[in-house]
């Protein structure tokens, strides 16, 4: 490699001159670029995770171009590549079990690459926070943007939520409320137009907790897909990315500790997914944050939850953009946040936000006279069931189960419950509590959306509309119920939750914070020491690796020779 010293990391490749540097430029030229992009301005990538088989991210091709246009306005030079994209609604078993490779795959892009900062184009669930977590391990410049929610979908007059709807008015089929062809019909009215689901799901979370990071441009999570603005603050993102390169913002100067207690503090003020809990400890583990799962406990425990949405709520994400969206939650109570936090603009939270005015008052509710009370978001519970901890969404749950204790009726795999749920011999009461074992990181594996289990059509007949169900599994942000979740350890890893059999008792008690297995310790080492670990099910590819590598939910479900950075080192040429 030549021992000339550069200013811009892409000139390691472009400034070099000799064999390698001619390679380098001659074969970009093939392009049609001018010979003055190679002269030390700063190169910008773009990240983008467009795909035809992942429709909530099938603006990100126009988003793309608006960047561009940015980028050239500043002086800088964009190169736009492909990045995995993950579909939840087309994928199986689980895109989960894949936001680890494009994590990988997105870092190793980055870092082989001529490239001085980056620009995130994703959308869909887990597209997200994989970028993230793969531009984190390298440590650019680096600004995000999420593609956006669809337009509001309406049925007969009324606003259906996609994802939402799709459990309600299952579950409706299913107890001879409405027809089948009456919930057909209800498909093209739930998603009228590019964007990822239009409620607080996993897609509209993750964008709100990456503005609230510091990552997006403010306003930016929650404008909808196809509206203008965003394709006008795509323009300004590539504008602004230029600016972070001269500046030097790296992503590791605004993902501190501070940032994430914003997250986590605006996750709970919007009563967002429990998908985010995971992502947010993988982010975290990237960058050396010290984060863990009380954090969440302890942080969103004073934070009431103003945003009324569905699925806790009525309303969906063109009234919450309508209303301010995250600069205004994060006004709303800034008297609990770090408003001293520098973000992507080169700013503090409270230079971002000063504008924020709340322009609906019954979609982001004043933090004096909040949708929900404080502690109804995101809770962390513990026991002799969950030693590492499991979480609950309180403001999607039945109050009136947050205190429960009831008999387990355990399944092994979610396919053995479903062939069973409509059963009316089901062996099942509204004090049943559900168990669903081998559905963790390591057990589908991938650590599936399978937790809010259909209710039984049994129950539903008998108009019981919520049971306790529990599992080592996620759930859908778009879902609802007294779900617990991410039980740690799961069970196929030998966590307490492999031991449960039919018929023993557990308590749940979410305002002590508990979760317990009602046996004696000495019955509990019995079956212990009689489990035999299930058979792993991949025995080749990512898969294998996926599951000999990943950790459990309570540390982000990263794998474990994955956390942690390499930094944006220039990788030798081989020229």
């Amino acid at each position: 490699m030549s021992e000339e010293k550069f200013d811009r990391r892409s000139q390691y490749w472009f400034g070099l001159k000799d064999k390698g540097g001619y390679i380098h430029r001659e074969r970009l030229r093939n392009q049609g670029y001018a010979p003055d992009v190679f002269d030390g301005r700063p190169v910008i990538g773009i990240a983008n995770t467009w795909s035809e088989l992942n429709p909530c991210n099938g603006s990100l091709n126009d988003v793309a171009e608006a960047v561009k246009r940015g980028v050239w306005e500043a002086g800088g030079f964009p190169l736009e590549f492909p990045a995995m994209s993950l579909s939840e609604s087309l994928q199986r078993p689980t895109t989960m079990l894949y936001r680890n490779m494009l994590a990988m795959e997105v870092e190793e892009l980055i870092r082989s690459h001529p490239l001085d900062g980056v620009v995130l184009l994703g959308n869909c669930d887990k597209t997200p926070p994989g970028l993230l977590m793969g531009a984190a391990s390298v440590d650019l410049p680096t600004l995000m943007i999420t593609g956006g929610p669809m337009l509001n979908g309406r049925y007969q007059g009324q606003p259906v939520g996609s994802g939402t709807l799709v459990w309600k008015y299952s579950e409706q089929v299913r107890s001879g409320k409405i027809s089948f062809e009456e919930f057909m019909a209800m498909e093209s009215c739930s998603a009228r137009s590019q964007g990822s689901c239009m409620t607080m799901g996993t897609a509209s979370t993750m964008a709100c907790v990456t503005e609230a990071l510091g990552v997006q441009l403010p306003g930016a999570a929650a404008i909808p897909a196809v509206d203008s603005r965003k394709f006008t603050l795509a323009h300004l993102s590539g504008r602004r990315i230029v600016k972070m390169v001269e500046e030097d913002l790296k992503l590791s100067k605004v993902l501190n500790r501070k940032a994430f207690e914003n997250a986590i503090k605006i996750l709970a003020a919007i009563g967002g997914s429990t998908n985010a809990v995971v992502h947010l400890l993988a982010i975290a583990g990237r960058v050396g944050v010290p984060l863990n799962l009380d954090d969440f406990d302890k942080l969103g425990k004073d934070v009431p939850v103003i945003a009324n949405m569905m699925p806790s709520g009525k309303f969906l994400m063109e009234e919450f953009f309508d209303a301010g969206g995250v600069p205004t939650v994060m006004k709303e109570i800034a008297n609990l946040i770090h408003t001293d936090h520098i973000t992507v603009t080169g700013k503090t939270v409270k230079e971002n936000i000063e504008g924020a005015e709340n322009w609906n008052k019954e979609v982001i509710t004043p933090a004096n006279k909040p949708f929900q009370a404080a502690g109804a978001g995101i809770v962390v519970v513990r026991g002799s069931l969950a030693p590492d901890g499991a979480i609950i969404k309180v403001s999607a749950a039945s109050p009136k189960l947050l205190t429960h204790k009831g008999k387990a009726l355990v399944f092994n795999e979610i396919e053995e419950y479903l062939k069973v749920a409509d059963d009316p011999n089901l062996p099942v009461t509204p004090e049943t509590i559900l168990v669903l074992k081998n559905s963790g990181p390591k057990g589908y594996p991938g650590f599936p959306e399978v937790g809010n289990l259909p209710m039984p059509k049994k129950m539903l007949d008998q108009g019981v509309t919520d049971m306790v169900r529990i599992s080592d599994a996620r759930m859908s942000g778009t879902a609802y119920g007294t779900v617990v979740l991410h039980v740690s350890p799961e069970s196929t890893a030998g966590g307490p939750l492999a031991f449960v059999e039919n018929g023993d008792e557990i308590e749940l008690d979410v305002p002590n914070r508990k979760l317990n297995l009602l046996i004696s310790p000495e019955e509990l080492a019995k079956r212990k020491a009689a489990w035999v670990p299930p058979k792993p099910k991949a025995e080749r590819g990512w898969s294998k690796m996926y599951i000999e590598h990943v950790q459990q939910a309570h540390l982000g479900a990263d794998l474990d020779f994955l956390v942690g950075s390499s930094g944006d080192y220039v990788p030798r040429h081989s020229h």
